[in-house]
């Protein structure tokens, strides 16, 4: 029960984090608003955690995953924050990692891919679909670019989570988290490091800074190293299902701090999403995903 309202708590940081982030890339590049986020996160975490040393070969592994859930999840989801609202992202995000983390596994062979699971996966594509046409024409096309974009970042998580889980059968949460941040912030700094220069950093005010220390803190190095541990004890599978309450979160704080709501025909796809990954993820359709994923090879060397 306790690791269960951890990871409400999970969503609650990251249902805010669309909202707060999308005030960042207001004001600063996107690349640079993730770089800034994570290099906070990774600080905090350096200074509160004390992770026990890994091997080369394990250092690698952890490596790749940063660079999958850290760095690529955060390209694709500051840039996605740049072209369509908060509220898009929300939704499609989180609705989106658990029907691509079954989906993996599925063709990958590791789970079975039965008659309600196919189902899900029918219905959750349906309903992006559905999400997808209820764009308003009054929007220009960058609104369905950056939703396109949020998709790609919900492929990132999944990956992010789906290699996390053997590792964590032998280091612990915070080591594996720490690890895997440190290397997708120094990627994110690179991508970063040209627009640095640019910005205005004298202008930026305590909002802005203490909006990046909020995102940093909590819904970075805090709700990074509890969901990961949630993974470890109750599976990657159970941990992705939590996912479905991130709109919830999402679309209030998006509203109360942004005014973004989002069209009738979208709720009816976001509606049919959720049917669909409900079904994908739901104890009576799903194989163990501890045994599921831990099937799954990570790379030999961080790519």
């Amino acid at each position: 029960m306790r690791i269960r309202l951890l990871l409400v708590l999970v969503m609650a940081l990251w249902g805010s984090a669309f909202a707060s982030s999308k005030l960042a890339v207001g004001d600063v590049p996107h690349e640079v608003a993730g770089f800034l986020r994570f290099l906070i996160g990774a600080l905090v975490l350096l200074v509160v955690l004390r992770p026990r040393r890994v091997g080369l070969k394990d250092a690698a592994h952890i490596a790749g995953i940063g660079l999958i859930g850290v760095f690529g999840y955060n390209v694709l989801f500051f840039l996605g924050l740049s072209l369509a609202p908060a509220a898009d992202g929300s939704v499609i995000v989180p609705m989106s990692s658990p029907v691509i983390t079954v989906a993996i596994l599925a063709a990958l062979g590791r789970t079975r891919l039965s008659g309600p699971r196919a189902l899900g996966l029918a219905v959750a594509v349906a309903g992006g679909v559905v999400f997808f046409v209820g764009i308003p024409s009054s929007d220009n096309g960058n609104r369905l670019l950056g939703d396109l974009v949020f998709l790609g970042a919900a492929a990132c998580w999944s990956g992010y989570t789906l290699l996390g889980a053997p590792v964590l059968a032998r280091f612990s949460a915070p080591t594996v988290t720490l690890y895997a941040t440190a290397a997708g912030t120094i990627a994110l700094g690179v991508l970063a490091a040209p627009a640095l220069p640019d910005v205005a950093w004298s202008t930026l005010g305590i909002e802005f800074w203490c909006n990046q220390l909020y995102l940093g803190i909590l819904p970075t190095a805090l709700a990074y190293v509890l969901y990961y541990r949630a993974v470890g004890q109750v599976g990657p599978a159970t941990a992705a299902t939590a996912m479905f309450l991130v709109p919830a979160f999402g679309l209030g704080c998006a509203w109360l701090l942004l005014g973004e709501t989002i069209e009738p025909v979208q709720i009816a796809g976001a509606a049919l999403m959720f049917v669909g990954a409900w079904l994908n993820t739901r104890k009576e359709t799903l194989a163990e995903p501890a045994v599921a994923v831990e099937a799954v090879e990570l790379p030999s060397r961080a790519t």
